[in-house]
């Protein structure tokens, strides 16, 4: 699975469980030998496995005061920094790579420490969507910069790709005759042409840990600590045009795009129904992900610049069964972090990592298409990961090298760039990367023991609101 070769010296800011899944795929893709690379982070964690490499491991905590006093000392012209920290600014981080003229890759867009709960700002300010926007003026000021590319790791990132590769395939399936879109409004036209109305992000996390969580003991087969974080933002979605009621604690965005809502609630305590093959419905949670804001932005079709289509679009994240009872600790706690935290990766016993997109509202009702990877196929095909990681490494691996090929495309999203220039070097680590067709609908069996109509639990009407 190797891949293309590359110049320069690749510095890792922040080295938890994405890190160390990551650099053994860096050091294997690019050839590089471990004196071009540099981890800079905030403590010890994985220093054993930086020296099993021979990768130098720094720990030296990013704030804003030092950013530049430490990162130019290992960054010059034609670098790459890639960003897979917590409470580092990745505005910060990407304003230094396009004045050092060094590459630049994040998985999600991170604000300074306390930036998603910091009490003195509105909720609007704690959102990704506000995040985002922040993001996209930089992209404005540079747009030839060197490559920016922002929010791309499994999600957001790889669903973004999911998404267009499922269109083709209902699109296909369905006898809807079209050549492949090579733009945003042709891809967006092909979505409201097979009446897409919703799409979820619809993962669903069977691995199971031979120790089981403790009590007061966040448990995840991720970062905690950027779970929590984006668990306790507001809850978000893509807000689409075809809508009739209005969530009763929705706000509607004042500036920028408004191609999202958010709700006057955290992620981690909001549920939406949805569906994965294998295991079928389940209730999940609405946290909220750059991809709900970027794809339903990227769908949207404008008549005389008032959006006339745009599918709602959301994360129905449904984690490992220890870090739901994890959620539900935090939420007992009056969402205080519990005392201690622990990453499952080598007490994994089985499960899998279903996580794919499901496109809701065409002639064949639902589709869902993406990544089924299970622990044992994770283990043979890369080391210190588990399914969950193994998914977000894959994917930062196919969005290095397109950024490497690509240099000068300033910030830049994953909707934004073609989705067969990802898939072909994911796949392979990706597992079972499938389709399945369902009759499953979220109102199913809805209102089987009481009345949970959709008129009562929403009362307020779409007119109401107003698309400008």
């Amino acid at each position: 699975m190797g891949g293309a070769s590359f110049a320069g010296k690749v510095v890792l800011v922040g080295y938890g469980s994405v890190g160390q899944s990551v650099l053994p795929l860096l050091l294997r893709h690019f050839a590089l030998a471990p004196s071009r690379v540099t981890i800079i982070t905030a403590d010890n964690r994985g220093e054993s496995i930086a020296a099993q490499y021979g990768v130098t491991h720094i720990i030296c905590p990013i704030v804003p005061d030092n950013l530049y006093t430490v990162m130019n000392d290992f960054i010059q012209a034609g670098d790459f920094i890639l960003n897979v920290s917590v409470n580092v600014s990745s505005l910060a981080l990407i304003r230094y790579a396009q004045e050092k003229g060094a590459l630049y890759l994040d998985t999600c867009i991170e604000p300074w420490e306390g930036g998603y709960t910091d009490a003195s700002k509105s909720a609007a300010d704690r959102t990704n969507y506000a995040l985002r926007e922040l993001a996209l003026q930089l992209k404005q000021e540079n747009p030839q910069g060197p490559t920016a590319m922002i929010a791309h790791g499994a999600n957001p990132g790889l669903v973004s790709h999911f998404v267009k590769e499922a269109l083709l395939n209902i699109a296909e399936d369905t006898g809807f005759v079209c050549e492949k879109p090579q733009t945003k409004q042709a891809w967006a036209n092909l979505a409201q042409n097979l009446g897409i109305k919703t799409i979820h992000i619809a993962e669903r996390d069977t691995q199971q840990s031979s120790v089981r969580k403790s009590p007061q003991e966040f448990v995840n087969t991720w970062s905690v600590d950027g779970f929590i974080s984006e668990g306790l933002q507001p809850a978000e979605l893509g807000w689409g045009t075809h809508e009739k009621h209005w969530p009763h604690d929705a706000n509607a965005q004042e500036t920028g795009c408004r191609a999202a809502i958010y709700l006057n609630r955290p992620g981690a305590a909001t549920r939406v129904r949805s569906w994965v093959p294998g295991v079928g419905a389940y209730q999940g949670f609405l946290i909220t992900h750059n991809e709900a804001i970027s794809i339903a932005d990227y769908l949207t079709v404008h008549k005389n610049n008032v959006p006339s289509y745009r599918p709602t679009v959301h994360y129905a994240y449904y984690p490992c069964d220890d870090a739901v009872l994890s959620l539900f600790e935090l939420c007992g706690n009056d969402w205080q972090q519990q005392a201690s935290q622990r990453i499952l990766q080598d007490e994994i016993i089985s499960g899998s990592d279903a996580l794919g997109v499901l496109l809701m509202g065409h002639a064949k009702n639902a589709y869902w298409y993406g990544s089924r990877l299970s622990i044992e196929q994770a283990r043979s095909l890369a080391p210190h990961t588990n399914a969950t990681g193994l998914q977000v490494t894959a994917t930062i691996v196919a969005a290095m090298q397109y950024a490497i090929q690509n240099p000068n495309l300033g910030v830049v999203e994953a909707d934004e760039i073609p989705y067969d220039a990802i898939l072909p070097i994911a796949k392979p680590y990706l597992g079972e990367v499938f389709g399945a067709y369902t009759d499953w609908t979220p109102l199913q069996s809805r209102e089987s023991l009481f009345d949970d109509s959709v008129d009562k639990t929403c009362p307020y009407q779409f007119k109401n609101f107003r698309i400008e």
